[in-house]
């Protein structure tokens, strides 16, 4: 356990090394914003001071991150396998930091709907990249062409839909917690019409 806490004493040392330097602030400029002498500073750098709580929290927000981030070791999960939905061209994984939030990759072979009362509207915001093909997104009254590599990001109370043009696309959504409840609710993923959960 010792040993355990001298890996994370070291780890969050250089992490206030690394967050400064990246910053682009010097040793004075930190100790400043943190309300601590420079040499006090340079020492919790360098080791040779103890690591209080209270430092670390002031630390913390003069970095502009949270004593959660600070101390965060890594996890042995780092890679994430997706699940596999192979009858509806989809897969899902789940992100760690947040287990509200997933990151979709789906095939769409249908045009949205031409029918605005098919659209959808829920809580919560969506983000979406085209892998290949084209994609039509309709929010509102307003239809967008996305292109491969083209994204769009749109607060899901906007009534939407998306579909393919010209044959299949393929697409990556991130649903943040509460887009992602309005999809379970409705029964698919990336709004597009025909697909189930």
């Amino acid at each position: 356990m010792t040993q355990d806490i001298g890996d994370l004493d070291g780890l969050v040392r250089r992490r206030i090394r690394a967050l400064r330097v990246a910053q682009g602030w010097s040793l004075e400029e930190l100790a400043a914003r943190a309300n601590l002498s420079q040499s006090s500073l340079s020492r919790i750098e360098n080791g040779r001071r103890r690591l209080a709580l209270d430092q670390l929290v002031t630390l913390a927000r003069a970095l502009d991150t949270t004593l959660d981030q600070l101390v965060e070791t890594a996890a042995d999960d780092v890679v994430i396998s997706p699940t596999i939905d192979g009858a509806h061209g989809r897969m899902r994984w789940p992100v760690k930091a947040d287990p509200g939030m997933s990151v979709i990759r789906q095939r769409v072979t249908e045009p949205p709907p031409d029918n605005p009362a098919r659209m959808r509207a829920h809580p919560g915001r969506e983000w979406l990249v085209v892998l290949s093909g084209t994609a039509i997104l309709m929010l509102g009254h307003r239809r967008f062409r996305l292109e491969t590599n083209q994204a769009a990001e749109f607060p899901t109370m906007m009534p939407h839909a998306i579909g393919a043009e010209g044959g299949p696309c393929e697409l990556l959504g991130i649903f943040d917690r509460d887009a992602r409840r309005g999809h379970q609710r409705d029964g698919g993923d990336l709004d597009t019409p025909g697909i189930r959960e």
